[in-house]
């Protein structure tokens, strides 16, 4: 199952149909970035495979320039993929899918996270997956976390609460993950 009702907090095991969304999702941005795109990667809970996560893809776009983007903000859209220009994400655009952006629904379905190719957000995405995806009793303690939070605030708007209760946690582990990288 791809997707939550937005403002929501639920997590499922891993499924095998999260990698396939996932390349999907990466073929389709391909075709549209084209050489705009440096490289593009499938990141977030759904990318570590022994953890439960929320069903909603996260893929992060390594691009020069922002701007470039920005010019075929048309056609993303057209293909589904909706620029958030309120995100308040810094040093990143946010772009998603799901009903709730085209405004049949409430449901949100992928998160595409588009940074400047080789910024600390990029290295961070790659960093943080591929650590926790070599270190499975990491990838435990991130899982019981967010399995505490989720049961905490299974209902939170913009999941911020959910969002802040992870932080600490983050930060702390890309730094063992920065080491572990160099």
């Amino acid at each position: 199952m791809i997707g939550l009702k937005r403002g929501t907090v639920k997590l499922r095991n891993h499924e095998k149909e999260w990698e396939i969304e996932a390349q999907r999702t990466i073929y389709h941005l391909q075709k549209i970035l084209g050489a705009v795109a440096r490289d593009i990667q499938h990141v977030g809970s759904t990318a570590i495979l022994t953890i439960k996560a929320k069903p909603i893809i996260d893929i992060a776009v390594a691009v020069d320039n922002f701007n470039d983007v920005l010019a075929l903000e048309e056609e993303l859209r057209n293909d589904g993929f909706y620029y958030c220009p309120n995100a308040n994400i810094k040093d990143q655009l946010l772009f998603a899918c799901g009903s709730f952006y085209d405004g049949t629904g409430d449901l949100q379905t992928h998160f595409i996270h588009v940074v400047l190719a080789d910024s600390v957000e990029w290295i961070n995405y790659i960093n943080f997956r591929d650590y926790l995806n070599k270190m499975p009793t990491v990838a435990k303690a991130y899982e019981n976390l967010k399995t505490s939070l989720a049961a905490a605030t299974p209902v939170d708007k913009g999941r911020e609460r959910y969002l802040k209760g992870k932080h600490d946690f983050i930060v702390y582990t890309l730094r063992k993950a920065l080491v572990n990288y160099y």
